[in-house]
């Protein structure tokens, strides 16, 4: 039986230079695509309220918003109090500088951060999550950073936002992840690998040597149909198209809205 996304989510950071510019065009143009859920990367200098009376006045919703691993800390009540008023479901953490995931044990440190912001989140009906990229998935000392998180996260606290294209990019398998961590995985990102970069796996290909391969949802190396099929399995709610380096962001997630609106898997 063929399945088709219900709803189509786009990650604001695609559209960052254009939401510094003009907030409210910006989102109107969203959604005139036809998008109805945005995940936020920053608020741009704006007021959760503000923020949320153009929602509103648009009809769109925003159930996740990315937020920095330093939020983690005393300021993470700030955070959850504007998640609250702007009808965030997830907030993600977005990512890990090399620095503090290098550390020894760092990974485990960093899973313990999780949690407690996960207990925190939790305490407010909003449930925490991580953003991979692809150097979660080169091993340290014969061990996948990713897998620490999921092995000392606990389940409920922490859940994955499992982005299809960086995790296709590390040579990993998401159909795999998904099926040996059913539930884990409530939101994902979606965007295209043009071609394979020269990679040994053992060190992550540097981001300026992967951006020019990137490219909008549609044909290329991601097989969507196949990553999508075990998505009720992964327990997937969320699905936000993203591109970190569009050349023409606008043109981009059209191109991406319209490829997964007829999409059947």
């Amino acid at each position: 039986m063929a399945h088709k996304l219900e709803r189509i989510g786009v990650q604001l950071y695609t559209l960052r230079a254009e939401m510094q510019k003009d907030l409210w065009s910006t989102l109107e143009k969203v959604a005139a695509i036809g998008f109805k859920e945005l995940e936020f990367a920053g608020y741009f200098g704006h007021k959760p309220s503000e923020i949320r009376s153009i929602l509103e006045g648009l009809g769109l919703t925003a159930p996740a918003a990315h937020i920095a691993y330093q939020d983690l800390g005393p300021s993470l009540s700030g955070v959850i109090e504007d998640a609250q008023l702007l009808g965030h479901q997830y907030l993600v953490n977005l990512w890990i500088d090399a620095a503090v995931g290098g550390q020894p044990d760092g990974w485990r440190r960093i899973a313990d951060v999780f949690n407690r912001a996960g207990e925190a989140c939790q305490r407010a009906g909003i449930q925490f999550c991580y953003h991979n990229h692809h150097f979660e998935f080169v091993a340290q000392n014969g061990v996948l950073p990713y897998d620490i998180l999921l092995q000392e996260c606990d389940a409920d606290l922490a859940k994955m936002e499992l982005d299809l294209c960086w995790i296709t990019l590390a040579g990993q398998s998401p159909q795999d992840y998904f099926q040996r961590h059913q539930g884990r995985f409530p939101l994902v990102h979606l965007k295209q690998l043009k071609s394979w970069p020269p990679q040994s796996f053992a060190a992550p290909v540097p981001f300026e040597q992967v951006f020019p391969l990137l490219s909008e949802v549609g044909p290329g190396l991601i097989d969507w149909r196949q990553q999508l099929a075990l998505s009720s399995q992964a327990g997937v709610q969320h699905y936000f198209v993203e591109h970190d380096a569009a050349i023409s962001p606008f043109d981009s997630i059209q191109q991406s809205y319209n490829y997964l609106n007829q999409l059947n898997y």
